[in-house]
């Protein structure tokens, strides 16, 4: 579903976060997706397309057999006219927030442990899987982890979202945090510390150099772009934390259509693959502070620098449309408005991925003085006449109780 389901408090403050006032009485408990139309209903009101005959298949399994079985196969949304403002070309939302564990990490989690069984390089109960990660990826490889059967370790630069931290213990992975100042680069060096350690018994999947990373997007989200564009797709664009999303997705395209375009989104603070320096910057997910091995830059036609800043405030008005994303999210929807309006680019058509769900940052700068609100919020006063009728059927009750308790006590003394 766009938004999972959550506890009281989470429905709260994520109500909060789409612009939807929260009132603390039963009937706001009452989900707005019960009164939706059937989802027959909604394919009926949208316009047909003839799809392009492929051999991908868009459906996921009736029923499925494990949560593996439903990674992808997510949908395309039309960035919504508030957003899309005057801009000329059609901007269309790869919804990757909507993964079972809520992010595009999810194909790269199985495919890696996938292809590395195939090959007989790990076993299930025998090996023990030690990832350097910024957080989605982890996430992903804990979930296929889980359902698998393998230990897994997990080293994280300290600074990610404390979400992060608490979804991979949630899913049985180890944490092992590295200090903030050194970036991937210092999970990266403690994740091979920890291999050398366990010997054999050890395997690092290493998403920044495993080409299973971009023969993932090669074989799923690629063929998904293309079928659900019906082939008509001009831009391509996408934030490069592995470079695997990009480079894969980008490189079916091409074999498609050779002038598409692929466009990478990278921080500003940080913008090595514009030739910058390595710097700290606030947008989880991408810019590692390196050119990844995985990242293909002959396929890459252009790169758009976003700030920080930037991303987060266009993470927060998706989030008030209805798409609660992350802020690398923002900050593709920020470079493909600036593709948009390029000359040249009226009716053109972009897609932009949306890699991760906003849940998973409601502790970080992108969203923390909503959290702060959603902690102090107290409880409304009841209405003073709902309140002095309650009073009143108390009353009424005892008095009735005491009148029974009075009459039950003069036939004892009369006996």
């Amino acid at each position: 579903n766009p938004c999972t389901m959550t506890s009281f408090t989470h429905s709260v403050f994520l109500a909060s976060l789409l612009g939807v006032a929260a009132a603390f009485s039963p009937s706001s408990l009452i989900p707005a997706r019960a009164a939706a139309l059937p989802r027959s209903a909604c394919r009926a009101a949208a316009p047909r397309v003839a799809s392009v005959a492929m051999k991908y298949n868009l459906e996921h399994p009736k029923i499925a057999n494990d949560i593996t079985e439903v990674i992808g196969r997510t949908p395309l949304l039309r960035l919504p006219k508030e957003i899309q403002g005057e801009c000329k070309a059609e901007i269309l939302l790869k919804m990757e927030s909507m993964q079972p564990c809520n992010s595009v990490k999810d194909r790269i989690g199985l495919a890696m442990i996938e292809s590395a069984e195939k090959r007989g390089e790990i076993k299930p109960g025998e090996t023990t899987l030690v990832e350097p990660t910024s957080g989605n990826t982890g996430v992903a490889l804990a979930m296929v982890a889980a359902a698998r059967g393998y230990e897994l370790v997990l080293c994280m630069p300290e600074s990610m979202s404390l979400e992060r931290r608490v979804l991979f213990l949630a899913l049985g992975a180890k944490l092992v945090l590295t200090p903030a100042g050194m970036g991937m680069n210092g999970a990266i060096k403690k994740a091979e510390n920890i291999v050398e350690k366990l010997g054999k018994k050890a395997k690092m999947l290493q998403q920044f150099n495993n080409p299973d990373n971009v023969a993932a997007h090669m074989a799923t989200t690629g063929p998904e772009v293309w079928e659900q564009t019906d082939g008509k797709i001009d831009v391509f664009l996408g934030g490069v934390g592995t470079g695997g999303t990009l480079t894969g997705t980008s490189k079916f395209l091409k074999t498609k259509n050779a002038k598409l375009l692929a466009i990478a989104v990278e921080p500003e603070e940080s913008a090595v693959l514009s030739g910058g320096k390595p710097g700290p910057h606030k947008i989880q997910g991408i810019g590692a502070g390196f050119i990844p091995g995985n990242c293909d830059m002959s396929i890459v036609d252009d790169v758009v620098k976003v700030t920080g800043p930037v991303a987060m405030e266009m993470a927060r008005r998706l989030g008030a449309q209805g798409i609660l994303c992350g802020i690398s999210s923002g900050a593709a929807v920020t470079a493909a408005l600036e593709v948009g309006n390029r000359p040249g680019m009226a009716g053109k058509r972009i897609v932009a991925v949306i890699p991760s769900f906003g849940e998973r940052y409601l502790s970080t700068a992108l969203f923390q003085p909503l959290l702060e609100n959603a902690q102090n919020q107290k409880a409304d006063e009841i209405q003073e006449d709902i309140r002095a009728i309650y009073i009143k059927q108390l009353k009424q009750t005892a008095d009735e109780n005491y009148a029974q308790v009075k009459a039950a006590s003069k036939v004892d003394k009369k006996k």
